[in-house]
């Protein structure tokens, strides 16, 4: 009887462990931010933490999930974009660790300088209003088009005031640039886009933003009421100490130290 009485209580003690276990549904975009989050997923399940990692084509609905409840924490955005989006959308959101800045590039098939792009040359370029600005900025540092001043990464094509070559701008969704840059003189490119793709070289950008860009680091974002959430404080500090998981970015990116850093180190 005691020993059937001490399976019991175990059973018992293991039923209210399963019912305390502690549980995250958590955003991504796929490629380098789903594989890291993925490998941190598998270190937090060892720690107690079931993590549930859904992957999202576009760069809205995570935040649609987010505020909805659908799930807990996304990890594909900037604070840039997340605070236009706030805007835009009435989200009241909160950064509750910082991650992977990566260096955006301009990138051609066609061409080996930015002098050979010819008059009248295409431009692919991000249709949403910071990653646009941004890519703006990287265009005018290459010399190819100047901006309004002081118009910043909130830039967009009406806001150029001289463009030289003539050039014919096409706006396209982040993910996808990858995909279309062979068809144009010159694109805007995520390098774990172009990895993901597996369409060219992304260590061929002709140039590159860096440690300047900090702001731009993709960062874990959940709504602002949760962001002392002790589950989601806890898949953070996973994510940021596993040496399984700088692998996987460096993996993710080429094995290239130019096209990406850990912005928690930096």
């Amino acid at each position: 009887m005691k020993v059937l009485s001490f399976f019991a209580a175990a059973i018992l003690s293991l039923g209210a462990m399963a019912a305390r276990a502690e549980t995250l549904k958590v955003g991504v975009v796929p490629g380098a931010y789903a594989d890291a989050v993925n490998v941190a997923a598998a270190e937090a399940k060892a720690q107690g933490i079931d993590v549930k990692v859904i992957e999202f084509s576009g760069w809205t609905t995570p935040n649609v999930a987010l505020d909805a409840g659908d799930i807990d924490l996304n990890f594909f955005q900037h604070r840039p974009f997340m605070e236009n989006a706030e805007r835009q959308k009435g989200y009241t959101f909160a950064i509750v660790g910082l991650g992977i800045l990566q260096n955006l590039g301009l990138y051609s098939l066609k061409h080996k300088s930015f002098d050979a792009i010819p008059v009248g040359g295409t431009v692919a370029i991000a249709n949403d209003p910071v990653n646009q600005g941004r890519g703006l900025l990287l265009l005018q540092r290459a010399g190819l088009i100047k901006l309004k001043d002081k118009v910043g990464f909130l830039g967009t094509l009406d806001d150029i005031t001289e463009n030289p070559k003539k050039l014919k701008f096409t706006e396209v969704e982040g993910p996808q640039l990858a995909r279309i840059t062979g068809d144009v003189d010159l694109a805007q490119g995520y390098p774990h886009f172009i990895v993901a793709a597996g369409t060219f070289d992304p260590t061929s950008g002709l140039i590159y933003t860096g440690i300047e860009d900090k702001l731009f680091a993709v960062s874990f974002v959940t709504k602002a009421a949760r962001k002392d959430d002790p589950t989601i404080t806890k898949f953070v500090q996973i994510f940021q100490n596993s040496e399984a998981v700088k692998r996987q970015i460096h993996k993710s990116f080429a094995n290239s130290d130019k096209l990406y850093l850990l912005a928690w180190q930096n």
